[in-house]
């Protein structure tokens, strides 16, 4: 056997023994979607995957092929994550609002190869993962300008979802209209009273009036089934081009940074294992305290103590309950530690209901 049938010979037994192990890898993979998929999880996970990169290319000693290993982990990386979407298909993501909306661009983004099923409002859209009609919900919980989606947050209190990833999504406002209609010919502006909030300004100084609809992409299309030269919808360039709307007038904001925060939602929680700490790592908690005086301070004694900066602190009415609060609370760290458990445990003592939404990182 010469030199070469010899090397190739070698290329061969190794090549069986990678096969043998892609099977393996890819056999885990297909735990990790189903997983993923019960959880509302995107099939992408970047900060993971560059964990994993940044780890495994110190297994090579060579270090003129270093740059290659690296590369060929990025294309099994790809493949595996093509495996998982095969695997996943057949996810149904709700939304509320219709094809345009910005929870429909939001829910594309996490879940580009998911079966997006659209719904009429934040309840409906929540229910439907409850009852298992679909396996998640993407819905906005905070906008940078507008502030707080009480009905969301209402939902998060009283519930059965958790939440395990959030996406910020830039909100471009503009100002669409049939076609032959003018910024002077519009006298009214229909839209979601959030998107409505975030355009105040330009409302105001162009003296329009106001219809507030359910959500931006159904008001686009109220606006075209319409057909008339006096209203305007506000809403995205996107919901534009499918209703076949004029963009009037672009970036309409009163803010220009102007960003939404979605939640994916599903019925199962995701408590992942960190190895080292993220900045990125947040979670969620409602609860509801006694009556009494100092019963809220030492709930947030309590989080502090145990290290957790919270970056935000708010208040809800209870709806069945007159004058009474439940308390959102978000903070920064890893709450699926020792630690985090133990702080959970002494806040169960002192509070009247208590919840972990969930816990995530941000995209």
């Amino acid at each position: 056997m010469s030199e070469l049938e010899g090397a190739r010979k070698k290329i061969n037994e190794i090549d069986e023994k990678m096969a043998k192990l892609f099977e393996e890898r890819m056999e885990v993979a297909k735990t990790i979607a189903l997983y993923k998929k019960e959880h509302g999880l995107s099939v992408k996970d970047h900060a993971r995957e560059e964990e994993m990169i940044k780890r495994n290319r110190n297994f090579i000693d060579n270090n003129a092929i270093e740059g290659y290993y690296v590369d060929f982990l990025r294309s099994v990386v790809d493949l595996s994550c093509a495996y998982q979407s095969k695997v996943m298909n057949g996810l149904s993501v709700s939304f509320s609002g219709a094809e345009g909306a910005f929870g429909y661009i939001a829910s594309k983004t996490l879940f580009p190869d998911a079966e997006l099923k659209a719904f009429p409002d934040f309840v409906q859209a929540y229910r439907s993962v409850e009852k298992g009609d679909t396996d998640c919900v993407v819905l906005p919980i905070e906008n940078s300008f507008a502030g707080d989606v009480g009905t969301v947050m209402d939902l998060m209190f009283s519930g059965d979802l958790y939440i395990n990833q959030v996406i910020d999504i830039d909100i471009v406002q503009n100002l669409l209209a049939v076609e032959g209609a003018t910024t002077d010919s519009i006298k009214t502006v229909v839209s979601h009273p959030q998107a409505l909030e975030q355009c105040a300004e330009f409302i105001m100084d162009n003296g329009y009036d106001e219809i507030t609809y359910s959500n931006t992409a159904l008001a686009a299309k109220y606006v075209k089934e319409l057909n008339d030269k006096s209203i305007a919808a506000i809403a995205s360039e996107d919901t534009a081009e499918l209703y076949g709307l004029k963009v009037l007038q672009k970036d309409i904001n009163t803010s220009k940074n102007n960003t939404t925060r979605f939640a994916a939602f599903s019925r199962s929680q995701n408590k992942p294992v960190i190895t080292g700490k993220r900045d990125n790592e947040h979670f969620i908690l409602v609860y509801t305290v006694r009556n009494e005086a100092g019963a809220l301070a030492q709930t947030l004694n309590i989080i502090g103590a145990h290290g957790f900066n919270m970056r935000s602190l708010r208040s809800r009415p209870m709806k069945d309950l007159l004058w009474s609060y439940y308390f959102y609370v978000e903070a920064e760290g890893n709450i699926n530690t020792p630690n985090g458990r133990d702080m959970i445990q002494e806040l169960s003592a002192i509070c009247a209901k208590l919840k972990l939404v969930g816990s995530y990182l941000d995209k």
